[in-house]
This record gives structure tokens, C-alpha cells and sequence, in this order.
């Protein structure tokens, strides 16, 4: 598959109901999902042969085979109905079967858990013992939402769009790592949150497209489904310009190498989020074009802020925000929009006259610099919203009162709460707002840990942190659960040669694994902290 087709990982995330912790089943036989009906069944899992459901089992296996145990997995499975087999494992003879009525959707995942597995791609061939097969098929599941039967010594994996299916050759690959057997029974799973991301910062330090695309396969494995690449910033601009060249930094990726990365996270079900921040963190524009940059009333630059007030300055953003969301075809954007130098000082009007002049000519006597900046806001959407991607900004650019309010449609990204007039999470979810969880005292990686920042650990994460933490360590109530549409994990290189790219790709492991299995899965973890250590360990 190439493009979008098939690609609506964003629409995931459906609550689950009546499923037992860690993904165990007590071993008398399944524990159902309420009405959910799942791919390759009907209601609360059971068979319903009509609709592609699984292949009827074989007859009584021998009862020298104990009851299966759930399988062992990160994240952990929802729910796993227990049975008497031999389970299955990759043989010299197996294949990974696709129909010709899937092939469209599903070959991509077909050839790539084939040879993962070392086994035979056998396209519009009939299953039989030793194989696995790949099926779409309907119901009212979610389209992550995924089936896995093992019967009959073979393996069939449904679901109702080719992102569940290929959650479930996750779930295969990791049962069967090392000489591992995927236990007979059915595993029946779905994501707890649509947005499980990672978040890089390829602005201050340059990646390799190299290093990049490892992580994508990383993230991927664990059901990860967004990327999100921040490469515009004060230090740098990281990505090739046609149509402003002059602001591109001397070690950056170019288009093609770009191209690469976004069509691997197609491939694996990951969304790539661009973001240029503005109307701050535009240093790197700044300097090809130092007319644009924000100067107090007594003369003094303010780093990293363009001037609002100058029509040229909204002018090269919109050219830039145009050109990238070509290159970028998800259906995300990230506008930035934090700490701008204006609104971080005591009296941003008295600070910036032409600020406060330019706010009042355009939104009427009352208005302040706030509003000239939600105006931004609000303006720069309304450039990148014809393409349809949804719109996220951080949440300290929207504002407490005011004249302009921030467009609805923006999802709030919540990384802090220490900004100038912090607003708590409830503020934003109490006005409807949805919302993103980045709490930056669990989730972000900020390289040479300055401003009191410490590394996060997976331990930390594993054990105290979940969606509903999205300020400091305090989880807001679970009314708000619904609102919170998932969380990302981030990597900020504020002290950019602290560490290597090997360095930081080992230092974010076990943080990752950690936040993977709590954005899937919602319920208290089975697994100790070694335990699931230790399961990490051998999965990698």
C-alpha cells in the first residue's frame, strides 16, 4: 500500500469494558468484551460463522495439553480466551495468507510478518495447518480493534481495517520471539487511547534519517501510531526548502529523505505530525530575514519572536506551513504557538506598543496582545486547515479571557503548567476542549536535563503515571477520561550534544515500552516493574 489508502490508525482508541487486568483470563475459559462486536465474531466474541468469523475448531484436542495461559506481551493483550492445544509457531512449510479480495489492504502486512517469521507470502491461497491468515472482515469494532485465533495449528488474525490487523502481527511477532509458541485460545484487543505518539526534536540536534526510521520500526512494534517531528526552531531549520532556502540549516533532511521516513510510518501505521512553531521559536527564519524579528519598545530583540503586527511576518509562515503540508500527507498539524516572548513579559503592552496598537486596530479598543496572538493562532489554521488535517497547538498559546478566542478544533497538546497565568488541565477540559496528554514530568527526555528537568524513567512511568495524569503528578477525574485522546512521549534537545543519537536512542527504551503499555491498555498493570522489565527485555 502506498499513500493513505487504508491507513486510519487516528480513528482507534475505543474504551473497553469488562476485560481483566494485564490481559489474563482466568484459565475456566473467556472473560468477555460487552457489546463490542469483534472482528471475526459477534457480540461480546462469539462466533457467528456467516460474517468470516474464525474456522470452527477441530475436534477435542487430547487433554495431555494443559489450559493456555494469556500470552505475554507488551503492551498486554485485552483479553485472551483460554483453550486446550499445541499453539502454534513458525515451521519450514508455513505461510501468512492473504485473500485476493484483501490483497488491496493487506499484502503490505502480509509480506512483512512473512518475513519477520521466515515464512512463505501466499496470496489468494486457502489456509492450512502450519499457517497464519489475514482477513478483513465487518462488525461494529474499531478499526485498531483486532482478533487473533489460534486453533487448529494455524493462526488467523481479522479485523475490520488493515490497522488492526497489523496490531495483531505485532501481537504474533512478539508471542513467538525467540522459539516462543502463541498459546491456543483467542485474543480479542483494541487500544484504550486514538493518539499513542512519539515526539522528536530534530530542531536543535540533527538526526539521521537512519536513526529516524529505526525508531519508526521501534514505535510500530509496540502500536505506537504517531511521530511527531518538530524541525523548526531557534537553533535550526532541519528540513530542505524549495520556497525559502535561505532559512535551511547547513545539516538537515532533505525532501527525499523525508519522503522515506513518512512513507515507512505509512507502511507501519504511524502518522507523521509536522509542527513549525510560531509565531516564537522562529530563530533559524529570523536570521535570513532579521526585519521580521519582535523588538521591545526600549530596543530590545526578543529571541526567537517574529513581530505579529508586520504582514510579512504571517506572510513567509503561511508560505512555509503551504509548502510542507505537501510534503507531509497525514492528517495532522502542529502550530506551535508557545511561549512567545511578548506574552512572557509583565506588561506585554506597555513592552510592545506596536503589538498592543496593531491587536486594537484589528479587534476593536479592548483588545490586547493576547488577542493580536490567538488572532495568529486562529489565522495560521485557517491556512492549514483546507488540506483537512486536524489542527494541535501547545497549551500555553491559548489564553485565559480575552477578545479572540482559539478556534474549537484545536486539540490542546498539555506539556506545562509553570508558563506566565498557567491554566490547569480542567480549564481547557471543562470548556469541552479535547486534549493531549505531554506532562513534562513524565514524558519529556529534555537533553542535559536544563531548568530542573530530570530523564524519565519507564519505571516511573510504568508505575505513577497515566492518560489522566496530565499536570504534575495529580490525575484529573475520570469524567474527563473520554477528552483525553492519548498522550506522546517526547525527546527535546535543549543541550544538543549532551548525548549521542545511540546514547538517546538506549535512554528512551524502557520510557517508551513503559508509556506504550499504558496508552493501550488503561487498567493497572499485571506485571511488577521486573517482571515487565525483564518481558522487555526479552522482546527487544
Amino acid at each position: 500500500m502506498t499513500g493513505q489508502h487504508g491507513r486510519r490508525a487516528e480513528r482507534g482508541g475505543r474504551r473497553r469494558t469488562g476485560a481483566i487486568a494485564g490481559g489474563a483470563v482466568a484459565a475456566a475459559g473467556a472473560v468477555l468484551l460487552a457489546v463490542t462486536v469483534w472482528p471475526g465474531g459477534s457480540e461480546g466474541g462469539g462466533a457467528d460463522r456467516a460474517d468470516n468469523s474464525p474456522p470452527p475448531r477441530a475436534a477435542e484436542p487430547s487433554p495431555t495439553y494443559p489450559v493456555s495461559k494469556a500470552p505475554q506481551t507488551i503492551p498486554a493483550v485485552a483479553e485472551h480466551e483460554a483453550a486446550r492445544g499445541p499453539g502454534w509457531k513458525p515451521g519450514p512449510e508455513g505461510q501468512v495468507v492473504v485473500a485476493e479480495k484483501d490483497a488491496d489492504e493487506l499484502a503490505d502486512e502480509g509480506r512483512l510478518v512473512a518475513g519477520e517469521l521466515q515464512l512463505k507470502y501466499a496470496q489468494g491461497a486457502k489456509a492450512g495447518p502450519g499457517d497464519v491468515e489475514l482477513v478483513l472482515n465487518s462488525g461494529d469494532a474499531g478499526g485498531e480493534a483486532y482478533t487473533l485465533d489460534v486453533s487448529g495449528k494455524r493462526v488467523r488474525i481479522s479485523a475490520t481495517d488493515d490497522a488492526g490487523v497489523f496490531y495483531g502481527t505485532r501481537t504474533l511477532k512478539q508471542m513467538t520471539s525467540g522459539d516462543g509458541t502463541a498459546p491456543e485460545g483467542v485474543v480479542r484487543d483494541e487500544p484504550a487511547k486514538a493518539q499513542r505518539g512519539f515526539m522528536l526534536d530534530i530542531a536543535r540536534k540533527h538526526f539521521s534519517a537512519e536513526w529516524i526510521e529505526e525508531r519508526v520500526r521501534e514505535i510500530a512494534d509496540l502500536k505506537y501510531n504517531q511521530l511527531g517531528l518538530h524541525f523548526s526552531d531557534d537553533q535550526a531549520f532541519r528540513i530542505e526548502s524549495d520556497d525559502h532556502p535561505e532559512v535551511v540549516s547547513e545539516q538537515h533532511l532533505t525532501k527525499a529523505e523525508v519522503r522515506r521516513i513518512v512513507k515507512l510510518a505509512q507502511d507501519l501505521h504511524i502518522t507523521v505530525i509536522p509542527e513549525i512553531d510560531s509565531p516564537g521559536h522562529l530563530g533559524a527564519v529570523i536570521r535570513a530575514h532579521p526585519d521580521l524579528q519582535l523588538v521591545s519598545a526600549s530596543g530590545v530583540p526578543a529571541r526567537g519572536a517574529v513581530d505579529i503586527s508586520k504582514p510579512a511576518s504571517a506572510k513567509i509562515v503561511d508560505e512555509l506551513l503551504k509548502e510542507y503540508a505537501k510534503l507531509f500527507p497525514g492528517g495532522y498539524w502542529h502550530l506551535g504557538a508557545d511561549e512567545y516572548q511578548a506574552l512572557m513579559a509583565s506588561d506585554p503592552e506597555a513592552s510592545y506598543p506596536q503589538l498592543a496598537r496593531a491587536a486594537q486596530q484589528k479587534y476593536g479598543g479592548a483588545a490586547k496582545v493576547q488577542d493580536l496572538a490567538t488572532g495568529w493562532l486562529n489565522d495560521r489554521a485557517d491556512t492549514v486547515r483546507p488540506t483537512g488535517k486536524k489542527l494541535k497547538a501547545w497549551n500555553d498559546g491559548f489564553f485565559r479571557g480575552g477578545t479572540v478566542k482559539a478556534a474549537k478544533d484545536i486539540e490542546v497538546e498539555y506539556w506545562t503548567g509553570k508558563e506566565i497565568g498557567a491554566r490547569e488541565p480542567v480549564e481547557y477540559l471543562d470548556a469541552g476542549r479535547k486534549l493531549v496528554n505531554l506532562n513534562d514530568e513524565y514524558l519529556y527526555y529534555v537533553l542535559g536535563e536544563p531548568n530542573e528537568f530530570t530523564y524519565p524513567t519507564g519505571e516511573r512511568i510504568y508505575k505513577e503515571w497515566t492518560p489522566l495524569v496530565v499536570r504534575g503528578t495529580k490525575p484529573v477525574a475520570e469524567k474527563y477520561d473520554e477528552q483525553i485522546l492519548g498522550a506522546r512521549f517526547a525527546v527535546w534537545c535543549d543541550l544538543s550534544e549532551s548525548q549521542t543519537q545511540a546514547q538517546i536512542a538506549d535512554g528512551i527504551r524502557m520510557p517508551l515500552w513503559a508509556m506504550a503499555q499504558k496508552v493501550w491498555d488503561e487498567r493497572k498493570p499485571a506485571l511488577s516493574w521486573p517482571d515487565f522489565q525483564n518481558l522487555a527485555k526479552q522482546l527487544s
